[in-house]
């Protein structure tokens, strides 16, 4: 299995270092998720819409997906309950797992807080049953970290 290369860190925050668009800074961060990982089928980003009670898809790479999810529903909203990220070796075994593209057979989530508050899940899909190790979900937890830097949350509530 290969792991991802904790440079992704420093390369987000240098990416992202002055945009203020969240949306810009979303979509960005998805494509180097994306490009820097082999083995993966997705990888984006569902922020939480207080409107709506669910978390929406936003900007991501890979095949169409599922566009709301409730918190407390399959990996993503389990995250987003909990608080935590969750490493997901085999999907098919995860209870109540959503399986927006049948070919996902492991998945990693990653809660992005801003200000102490979740305002959505980083969620990468892998079609390689355990493809992510606890080395990989410490460096895609510290992705998240940074990325969550250059988030506003108050846009984010404007959008979703």
């Amino acid at each position: 299995m290969s792991t991802i290369d904790p440079v992704i860190v420093a390369q987000v925050a240098a990416l992202l270092d002055g945009e203020q668009n969240v949306i810009t800074n979303l979509s960005n961060a998805s494509a180097l998720l994306y490009n820097s990982m082999d083995q993966v089928n997705w990888a984006g980003f569902y922020l939480y819409s207080q409107k709506a009670d669910s978390l929406d898809l936003g900007p991501f790479q890979g095949q169409v997906a599922c566009m709301h999810i409730k918190p407390g529903s399959g990996v993503v909203g389990t995250s987003y309950v909990k608080g935590t990220p969750l490493r997901v070796p085999n999907v098919h075994e995860f209870a109540g797992h959503i399986a927006c593209d049948a070919a996902s057979n492991s998945e990693v989530v990653v809660p992005l807080k801003v200000g102490g508050t979740t305002v959505g899940i980083m969620d990468i899909d892998s079609p390689v049953l355990d493809r992510f190790s606890e080395d990989d979900l410490k460096v895609l937890a510290d992705f998240g970290a940074a990325l969550a830097k250059h988030l506003d949350a108050a846009a984010l509530s404007a959008i979703y």
